[in-house]
């Protein structure tokens, strides 16, 4: 980017890592795009859905404590809107602390036994450009007591659902989440 700088073409860099900065950056592109009033209208649609499902997530008799596991090797939690998007589905991030991080380096859980102690209810794993493996998790020294091992609650979210901080992960990504906090609460 600074190289493209020093040539004379000019760069604008997202790097949004919140549900807010999301709304952002689609309203600066749109604006870049000479789209003002659509990005205007795309946003004002997410945040109805989002409110939506702040609602019904209202309504659940009990949050789920999740795990969201962003890579294996070392293990990485979820990053600033993924956490946010468990919150806004009903659940508690169990490593939310490490969600404000913006490096991965910064979200490495030191120990698998940090997540055998937090004892979530719900696993959902969704390893950049990877294919989710639970047989692996269950594979962990002492992971088998974990309650979301335990009674079988660990899901895949595709990278692409999730991991990208663009509209998908405002629909269909926290639309997963939703749906699958909801089975586990028994509200469906």
């Amino acid at each position: 980017a600074a190289e493209l700088v020093r040539c004379g073409i000019e760069v604008h860099i997202f790097n949004q890592r919140s549900v807010d900065g999301i709304y952002r950056m689609l309203l600066s592109l749109s604006a870049m795009i000479g789209q003002p009033s659509k990005g205007e209208a795309l946003v004002t649609t997410l945040q109805a859905h989002i409110s939506d499902i702040q609602a019904t997530a209202a309504q659940l008799p009990r949050r789920p404590k999740v795990y969201f596991e962003e890579w294996y090797d070392p293990l990485i939690s979820g990053i600033g809107w993924v956490s946010e998007l468990i919150h806004i589905a009903g659940g508690e991030d169990c490593f939310g602390e490490l969600a404000q991080a913006s490096l991965a380096q910064q979200r490495i859980i030191q120990s698998t036994d940090e997540v055998v102690a937090r004892a979530p209810d719900i696993i959902l794993g969704s390893w950049c450009g990877r294919k989710f493996q639970p047989q692996k998790l269950a594979e962990r020294p002492g992971w088998q007591q974990i309650p979301a091992i335990a009674n079988q609650h660990v899901y895949e979210i595709k990278s692409a659902d999730i991991l990208q901080p663009g509209p998908a992960a405002l629909t269909d990504g926290v639309h997963q989440m939703h749906h699958l906090f909801q089975q586990w609460s028994g509200m469906i």
